[in-house]
């Protein structure tokens, strides 16, 4: 599966809410039922376990801190909505004390309104109470009500990705172990392009890749080529910087890639995912996208603020 067939999370595609007139709003309102409380999975508590598998995992836990990052989002997220929820129902509250006092409500609409002002979505008689002029207050509520639904949705659903997540490491945390030793152990694979790799294709850094990365740079080169010079060592604090990583570059100038180029980004990181074990490749990040050989599936990252670093110019493949 390639990267760009995963779905972006709820996050990446959440948009304001309109609900043009009281009509509409009581009429199409959210559900009555109050959001769903965040499933009881503590994000600390799945930090700390994650930590303690740092070491095994040569500390690159990468997907899990994308997750992380988006759960304490949604939760900042959430308690900001509820606040301004709590003020939303204060004033529709004022509207129901003043229009009570002014025209008088039937006693049950009056109970509707004081006890709990969501409850006035499931009877459309109440829009008869409501004046145009204050139809602005009650839309906000419902707005921020749903805003508050789906919020806690995506968090209760990051939380169990998270969890997930966390779980499958700490099972694979022997077998990865040894798999690191094993890689380390031993003979790094040939690599087939000494002499026979383009000069178009040897970007930065090229001489100062680890013998791993570089046999797995030429397996790549060799297979499908290079439309731009392929980045290797860098000084960085980060796999660059030990020489682990290489940036296969589709476009250059931070400009988004031709169709075909995307497509051949697609080649370049499903090879290096197919021979991953083989070949000791750690991980690879491709369109905002992270694959990591000890949980082989993509995941999601967080927006970076332009091409080059949420990866959609470049697949960055990274060896043990």
């Amino acid at each position: 599966m390639t990267p760009s067939s995963h779905p972006v999370p709820r996050r990446a595609r959440r948009c304001a809410l309109t609900v043009t007139g009281i009509a509409a709003a009581v009429l199409v309102a959210l559900p009555s039922s109050a959001a769903a409380e965040p499933d009881e999975v503590d994000i600390d508590e799945l930090t700390e376990r994650a930590e303690e598998l740092e070491e095994s995992y040569n500390g690159e836990l990468l997907q899990f801190n994308e997750i992380r990052d988006r759960v304490e989002q949604a939760e900042e997220d959430l308690a900001e909505i509820e606040e301004r929820l709590e003020e939303s129902r204060s004033g529709v509250s004022a509207i129901a004390a003043s229009r009570y006092k002014s025209d008088g409500f039937l006693p049950s609409l009056q109970i509707v309104f004081s006890s709990d002002p969501e409850r006035m979505y499931t009877d459309a008689a109440t829009v008869a109470y409501i004046s145009e002029s204050q139809s602005e207050h009650i839309s906000d509520l419902v707005d921020t009500h749903r805003e508050q639904q789906e919020v806690t949705e995506e968090l209760n659903e990051e939380l169990a990705e998270a969890a997930e997540l966390v779980e499958t490491l700490e099972e694979q945390r022997e077998e990865v172990e040894e798999r690191i030793r094993e890689y380390e152990e031993s003979q790094v694979p040939e690599t087939p392009g000494n002499g026979t790799i383009p000069d178009s294709a040897r970007g930065g850094g090229w001489e100062s890749t680890t013998p791993r990365m570089a046999a797995i740079r030429d397996n790549i080169i060799m297979a499908y080529g290079a439309p731009y010079p392929v980045g290797c060592w860098r000084p960085s604090a980060d796999d660059h910087g030990d020489g682990r990583a290489c940036d296969f570059m589709m476009s250059s100038g931070g400009a988004m890639p031709s169709a075909e180029n995307q497509a051949l980004g697609d080649q370049i990181a499903q090879y290096a995912i197919d021979n991953a074990a083989a070949w000791g490749v750690d991980y690879v990040i491709w369109r905002q996208r992270i694959w990591q050989q000890s949980n082989p599936r993509w995941v999601f990252m967080n927006d970076r603020g332009d091409n080059t670093q949420n990866h959609y110019d470049h697949v960055h493949i990274s060896s043990y």
